[in-house]
């Protein structure tokens, strides 16, 4: 006889059931407790209490994958020492698939009955056998999934400067671009020109000698160019809009709030790739992606966090399902449709850091940049289409570095290609 426990978890509450696999499929418990150490020790003690009665072949402690609240209940069932000695499986599945399941039956939902049902979902036995993560790469993922959140906040945030710069300076993005200037909107300088204590007209009637004076001084000469750079702000100030004076000084407070969150949010960013670089030292496998040229420690350390053990997963396919780089078949009859798009339920975070893995490792390796201009040959979404193909590729190596524990070794490359 085999035991599934079916938990649902929210941020106060698990709510239990316990139910076998015999004919009659017998529920044994169905319990409330309070999301803590103390109501998790209580279900262990119920499974270890039938456990002594029926002596089970299989326990299985099954959840949803919910993130925040489910981590502490996972941890605590996978780590007990006693549990441990029972062989119990603690499985996380995907909300999606078990609330199809649930959907399948007509009846009321509550959370008593969603327990039930996560239970009898995994009695069926047709969910795909989950790892939990080794505590070192969920300690990473803390700090490479808050790396991205701020990374996520900076772009709004620099979006809204720019917005606000337009009001200030209508043209100044675009005479930047008719100097053939590289500098951003929200490099430093430009920001203290539109932030500090400088009026439009003060620095548009500026001679261009001291103009470019204190381009250098704010840039610490680090201008190529600072004359052109000069002209190109005079030139935007000349022909852009003027604002009223109470609009004006409403613009610049938000510049300047915008400034300084930019400037935070770029050293916080800075602080944690310093501690994600001191973290993943101590994973051996770092080392195997890190020799791929392009994949530094902090696309390294994204990829691991995530991945965890790659023995979680079957094979590369599964690894790039979990991270929702696999498309939806679109197939009738005879016809399969070419227009199909990425079903994107995976791991987000996952997904960035291979796509900007792979986005770096095509500048730096040609055979991967050749593989992205060939698949860019194509009449729609040329660059989307490149790009994510260029992810599986870069999957099937990252599968491979990881599986044999081995270093990346480029291809050989025979004259004719020289």
């Amino acid at each position: 006889m085999k035991c599934f426990v079916g938990l649902d978890i929210s941020s106060t509450k698990l709510d239990v059931c316990i139910m076998t696999n015999d004919i009659e499929m017998k529920v044994l418990f169905s319990a409330t407790f309070g999301n803590d150490i103390i109501g998790a020790s209580e279900i262990k003690e119920q499974v270890l209490r039938f456990n002594d009665i029926y002596h089970f072949e299989r326990i299985v402690i099954g959840m949803e994958a919910t993130s925040l609240y489910s981590f502490h209940p996972a941890i605590f069932f996978h780590e007990d020492s006693e549990l441990k000695q029972l062989r119990v499986e603690v499985m996380i599945e995907q909300p999606a698939k078990i609330k199809k399941y649930r959907e399948a039956f007509e009846e009321n939902k509550n959370d008593t009955l969603d327990a039930f049902y996560i239970a009898d979902y995994f009695r069926i036995e047709r969910f795909t056998k989950s790892y939990l993560k080794e505590e070192k790469y969920n300690a990473l993922q803390h700090l490479t999934r808050t790396r991205l959140q701020l990374i996520e906040q900076l772009v709004r945030t620099k979006q809204h400067f720019i917005e606000n710069i337009y009001y200030k300076c209508n043209t100044l993005s675009i005479e930047l671009k008719n100097h053939q200037l590289s500098t951003n909107i929200w490099s430093a300088t430009i920001m203290t020109l539109m932030v500090e204590d400088y009026t439009l007209d003060e620095l548009a009637s500026l001679p261009l000698e001291k103009f470019v004076e204190l381009i250098q001084k704010l840039g610490r000469g680090k201008f190529k160019a600072p004359d052109k750079l000069a002209k190109a702000i005079q030139a935007a100030i000349t022909g852009s809009y003027r604002l009223s004076h109470v609009q004006q000084d409403s613009v610049n407070t938000v510049l300047s709030l915008l400034a300084r969150e930019i400037r935070s949010l770029e050293k916080m960013i800075k602080e944690i790739d310093r501690a994600i670089e001191d973290m993943v030292e101590v994973l051996p496998e770092y080392q195997c992606l890190t020799s791929v040229p392009g994949i530094g420690k902090v696309f390294a350390a994204g990829i691991n966090a995530e991945i965890g053990q790659i023995d979680r997963f079957k094979d590369h396919p599964q690894v790039a399902k979990y991270a929702g780089l696999n498309w939806k078949e679109n197939q009738s009859g005879n016809t399969s449709s070419q227009n199909t798009s990425l079903v994107k339920r995976g791991n987000r975070y996952l997904r960035y850091y291979l796509v900007e893995a792979a986005d770096s490792v095509r500048r730096h390796n040609v055979e991967y940049a050749e593989f992205y201009k060939k698949k860019d040959e194509v009449p729609k979404h040329k660059h989307k289409r490149a790009v994510v193909l260029t992810v599986r590729k870069l999957v099937r190596l990252v599968d491979v570095l990881l599986r044999n524990h081995q270093l990346y070794t480029p291809p050989r490359r025979s004259m004719e290609d020289n």
